[in-house]
């Protein structure tokens, strides 16, 4: 028997078991660059076809980047089998990861999977296994408060959080009766989350109302970032079920606290499995390598443009700000710094885990992207041999004059972009097409935001000018 009849046979006997199992369609989803999942949905008995490419795409403009030309050839999507999972919150349905192809010859060069697998590869031909854990915060809202006039005081659009018991002063973080409210949402994800083996061990009501985290097994990068695009398809329609508005919109509101999506990231022998981040302590308590500062350092040094992927969009730098309305520190990171167990700088040096934990991803970040850029900054900081500097012991939200290590993160996207275009590593990590074709995108998003007159502007200029 060939490989194809092989592949064929077998493709044919998981269709089976599916349609067993209660499974009636199969969709295969790419990753657009806002992060969402994209697929055709089709038939069960047609998941052989689906698994050897059937399903073809004009992707571009369909993600939020780029224009399809009428005589540009199509994209093929080709699932990873190795993703497939059913949902748990409607069985009739079962879902895979896919890479774009283009034409069904090369990889797509928009296709966010294809360009973090490309990094993946990178750091296993230097010996090197990504490990990647994820703390991804996100806001539930009540779906009712969409219609009618809005609340004294809030904005048009305004969505009521969650109705939790009490009125809390400044924050309900890790409230257990906020929690609680929220049970029947929360333990309806929770079982979700361990049908599919994500391993969940916490979650907890955040600092804004209706905000929620989950806190789950960190896994291989590429597998991870895959559990996150299945995550944000669980939230959304998870929410749905209690008639709630799930969003990973980084700020919802001015008063409102940003939702992270913090990336804990380690590098492991890439035939060992050894943590190599870990290093005996002369303390009784576990240090770091220097190949840990190297990767640090690396990512230090192209902060700014990494913000580009891993802060994407206008509201994102509504979040790295030093200081929420009421004063409260915000608990984002404005400064490219790092320092041991420093929950204000960018790079955090946790004492409970052999990883290093980015602060400045947010929760609109598309994960492959925003990963592999930062895996890319890493490998370079470890072949340059690059060391961050002295950790930083201060709180860095009242710094007025910053150590010579430390650079200030980009205040708004577009100068996040500019500095993404200008970095030669961006150019060593991302295909050109997609360089341009993103750049455009967020060049316009900003204008687009620039040229809106804003009820603060008319508040502060309309009758004192």
């Amino acid at each position: 028997m060939d490989t194809v009849t092989e592949v064929t046979g077998r493709h044919a006997e998981l269709a089976a078991e599916m349609r067993r199992q209660g499974v009636k369609y199969v969709m295969g989803g790419w990753i657009d660059v806002l992060g969402r999942s994209k697929s055709k949905i089709v038939p069960v008995d047609h998941l052989p076809q689906l698994l050897a490419g059937s399903e073809r795409y004009t992707p571009r403009g369909m993600g939020g980047i780029g224009v399809m030309t009428p005589h540009e050839d199509e994209c093929v999507a080709i699932p990873d089998e190795s993703t497939l999972q059913v949902f748990p919150w409607d069985r009739r349905f079962a879902w895979m990861a896919a890479d774009l192809s283009f034409g069904g010859r090369e990889p797509f060069a928009l296709c966010p999977r294809s360009a973090l697998k490309a990094q993946l590869a990178k750091a296993a031909a230097a010996g090197y296994t990504v490990n990647l854990g994820v703390e991804t915060e996100f806001y539930a809202f009540a779906a009712d408060s969409a219609d009618g006039p809005p609340p004294a005081g809030q904005p048009a659009g305004y969505l009521r959080p969650m109705a939790r018991s009490g009125a809390l002063r400044p924050t309900p973080a890790y409230d257990t009766v906020s929690t609680l409210d929220a049970i029947p949402f929360l333990d309806r994800m929770a079982d979700c989350m361990s049908e599919l083996g994500f391993g969940l061990f916490s979650f907890d009501h955040e600092g804004g109302d209706g905000q929620f985290e989950f806190d789950f097994a960190y896994d291989e990068a590429l597998r991870m970032s895959d559990k996150i695009s299945l995550f944000r398809i669980m939230a959304r329609e998870v929410a749905k079920e209690f008639g709630l508005l799930a969003t990973f919109m980084p700020k919802p509101y001015t008063g409102s606290w940003g939702s992270g999506h913090h990336a804990n990231m380690s590098l492991a022998d890439v035939k060992t499995g050894e943590n190599l981040f870990r290093a005996p302590g002369t303390d009784g308590q576990a240090g770091w390598t220097e190949l840990t500062y190297s990767f640090v350092a690396g990512i230090l040094k192209h902060a700014r443009s990494i913000a580009a992927v891993a802060t994407p969009t206008v509201n994102s730098y509504k979040r790295l700000t030093a200081r929420l309305r009421d004063g409260e520190i915000s608990w984002a990171p404005i400064w490219a710094s790092y320092g041991d167990n420093n929950r204000s700088c960018m790079i955090r040096l946790p004492r409970n885990r052999p990883a290093i934990e980015n602060r400045a991803v947010d929760a609109a970040a598309n994960t492959y992207l925003a990963t592999a850029l930062i895996v890319a900054a890493g490998l370079e900081g470890i072949e340059k041999n690059l060391h961050p500097g002295e950790p930083v012991t201060s709180q860095t939200y009242d710094w007025q004059t910053p150590p010579a290590n430390a650079a200030r993160l980009p205040r708004t996207l577009l100068e996040a972009i500019d500095a993404f275009a200008e970095d030669p590593l961006v150019h060593d990590t991302f295909a050109p097409q997609f360089i341009s074709e993103y750049v455009a995108m967020k060049n316009e998003e900003w204008d687009a935001y620039h040229a809106e007159v804003t009820d603060w502007e008319r508040s502060q200029y309309l009758l004192n000018l």
